[in-house]
């Protein structure tokens, strides 16, 4: 049997994770922004694989995620319901600036590529005003001399009545093929208008450029000989094929800070802590995500930038711009700031030697010795980092503040630290969660190098550090398995929804998903469905999702919502009458995995230093340096103290004591 391989494709570095006959190996080279799909072959030529070695190819990709931030989308036009054109802007009367009416907006696609068509329904299906084909074929032809890529047809109340839009694609596709064109019930067959249309606006957006990339992928695997499975990381924490992933495009959005949370939820369950947050920190950003009783928790809408929301279940992960490559300066007022402005892949950190010339954080960690200069992670290029020109830096840098270069660098990185705990304080805290309750599971390039300090500064009693912290991205596409989400809006009274009618929904819906799952042509070991209602009491705006099963009685729906219900909010609403939202189904394919090793017996005694450097912590300290792979279970070692490994550096404080568990992770608490 040959191995699995797991790439992440970073926006500073691609990471890969090897598991094959032979044992587990892991590496970072640099990301190529002009190219993703080079980065992961460089990354595969790296860890000098070849087409023989591997069984499937699992990636997780940020190609979505940095096209809607950066606005290099498809061009794409809009069709709406006449009167609905403006739409996009008028979301849901929200301001970016909380106080004054200033702030811009960009909208995906902008008012000028905007349609209306003359077609009504309402929102039980019936037709106030029938779609006149002649008028959508005259739109069609006009358009085109614009240059489209995408037309995103987004109708009122298609959700119930869809046949508007199935029209309207035929006309378009049947007036030029070389359009994309995208209905919104096929992306989201729920209500919202806005969000619905936001949500296909943004499939609409990506799927030219997805589709690129995932030719461009498959000819350059072609190339390697590799004709086996690829599969492709969502942000709801499941895979897709490659050959799919077109039709995905919206769910790619976070594809790799997913992973990250679902391996980090596998890892530490099987160390005994269900209730976990987790910190991925990267080259561009900081990923902070909750997980409770094992379960990642789950968002139904997440806000990609300003008026897009993308109603699309995604695993609620929060990002603040502090990664590595965060670059430090003085602002207008002469104080000192960090991020979200990075430098990203190139040209990188200035201790990279790249032609960086911004201090960001890695040249603080390196100044400060905390990296290791003569060993770089992940730079082929480069013997040794250059400390020198970022000392220079730093010391411009504090210049004004009247800080020396140490001193100006320990700022930098209390002021990361301490933006990246309170983000991981807020997510917890204003859910109701005391981050004491939770152990930290650390991860990303960086994410070792500050744990420590987001530890202590947040109160967490427990640090968790994986076995590959720098790849854990690379190695969650490695170990997840496949999953579907299917919605459909009811929106009706309990007392009139037809239970029959409910259970031919959820039908529908485990027939769409295993029909998927089974057109991926991946051997699954075997298939775990799940269902879920929205629900609400008649008249509120916001609903809750209910876990329930298919054959379920109206009674016993109330009876589950009312217990949701009281756990979120500490009481119900007595006999008010309950409104069924909407259905949803998740069809999960759980694919073969090879078994973790687990030690059998643990070594009581300390770990062995392979020698010793000065690093700062507020002074210059003699401190052990420790090398990971030598790390057996049971071994311990009190800070300060370095750990150095293949994909990334980890930094005991001072009064931290650190062991290491049957599962090869070292667990790090306050001494």
């Amino acid at each position: 049997m040959a191995g699995i391989v797991g790439i992440d494709v970073g926006g500073t570095f691609t990471d890969l994770f090897f598991s094959g006959p032979d044992g587990i190996s892991v590496l970072k080279v640099p990301s190529t922004p002009d190219d993703p799909s080079r980065g992961l072959i460089d990354a595969i030529d790296a860890a000098g694989l070849t087409a023989a070695d591997l069984d499937v190819i699992l990636h997780g990709t940020t190609i979505a995620t940095n096209a809607v931030i950066e606005r290099r989308g498809a061009r794409c036009a809009l069709v709406t319901t006449k009167g609905f054109r403006d739409v996009l802007e008028l979301g849901r009367r929200d301001r970016r600036a909380m106080y004054g009416l200033t702030g811009t907006q960009d909208p995906l696609i902008p008012r000028r590529m905007r349609w209306e068509i003359s077609e009504r329904t309402n929102h039980h299906g019936e037709v106030i005003t029938p779609l006149n084909d002649d008028e959508v074929r005259a739109l069609a032809r006009a358009l085109k001399g614009e240059g489209l890529e995408a037309v995103v047809i987004s109708f009122l109340h298609s959700y119930t009545y869809p046949e508007h839009e199935i029209t309207a694609k035929r006309i378009f596709l049947e007036e030029s093929a070389d359009w994309q064109v995208i209905t919104s019930h096929e992306v989201v067959r729920e209500y919202y208008e806005f969000e619905r249309t936001s949500t296909a606006t943004v499939q609409g957006y990506l799927q030219p450029l997805v589709s690129r990339y995932s030719k461009n992928l498959s000819a350059k695997l072609a190339q390697k000989n590799f004709d086996r499975q690829t599969l492709v990381m969502q942000s709801n924490g499941g895979l897709v094929p490659l050959r799919q992933l077109s039709a995905k495009a919206a769910n790619m959005v976070r594809s790799g800070p997913a992973a990250g949370v679902m391996a980090a939820a596998r890892i530490a369950g099987e160390a005994g802590f269900n209730s976990v947050i987790t910190g991925d920190m990267g080259g561009t950003s900081y990923d902070v995500a909750v997980v409770v009783d094992g379960v990642p928790q789950i968002a139904d809408m997440t806000e990609l930038d300003f008026r897009i929301p993308l109603r699309l279940p995604m695993i609620d992960v929060h990002t603040i711009g502090a990664g590595g490559g965060s670059i430090a300066y003085l602002d207008r007022g002469g104080i000192l700031q960090v991020g979200p402005r990075s430098a990203g892949a190139v040209p990188g950190p200035i201790c990279f030697g790249r032609g960086g010339t911004e201090p960001t954080v890695t040249d603080c960690n390196a100044v400060l010795g905390r990296i290791n200069a003569d060993h770089p992670i992940g730079l082929k290029h480069l013997s040794r980092l250059d400390i020198e020109p970022a000392s220079k830096a730093l010391a411009r840098l504090g210049e004004p503040l009247g800080l020396g270069v140490e001193e100006t660098a320990e700022a930098v990185l209390t002021l990361v630290n301490h933006v990246m705990a309170r983000r991981t304080r807020l997510l917890t805290i204003e859910r109701g969660l005391d981050p004491r309750d939770f152990a930290l599971v650390i991860f990303g390039g960086a994410g070792p190098l500050h744990g420590a300090a987001v530890m202590r500064e947040v109160g967490i009693r427990t640090m968790l550090l994986p076995p590959y912290p720098g790849v854990l991205c690379a190695l969650g596409c490695a170990v997840a398995d496949m999953r579907y989400d299917l919605s459909l809006t009811v929106e009706r009274p309990l007392a009139e929804v037809d239970p029959t009618t409910l259970r031919s929904a959820f039908a529908e819906q485990r027939a769409a998903g295993l029909k998927q799952i089974a057109d991926s042509g991946v051997d699954m070991a075997s298939t775990v469905i799940r269902h879920a209602v929205n629900m609400s009491y008649v008249g509120q705006i916001h609903s809750l999702r209910v876990a329930v099963e298919a054959d379920w009685s109206l009674e016993r729906l109330r009876e589950a919502f009312e217990e949701t219900y009281r756990a979120e909010n500490g009481s119900t609403l007595g006999d008010i009458p309950v409104a069924l939202v909407g259905a949803m189904t998740t069809v999960e394919g759980i694919r073969h995995k090879p078994a973790n090793q687990v030690a059998e017996t643990e070594i009581k005694r300390p770990a062995e230093p392979t020698g010793h450097r000065n690093v700062h912590f507020r002074k210059w300290m003699r401190t052990p340096i420790y090398d990971r792979a030598s790390f057996q279970p049971g071994m311990t070692l009190t800070g300060p103290a370095i750990i150095e490994q293949a994909d990334t550096t980890t930094v005991i404080e001072p009064g931290m004591a650190a062991v290491v568990d049957r599962f090869s992770n070292v667990l790090v608490e306050v001494a």
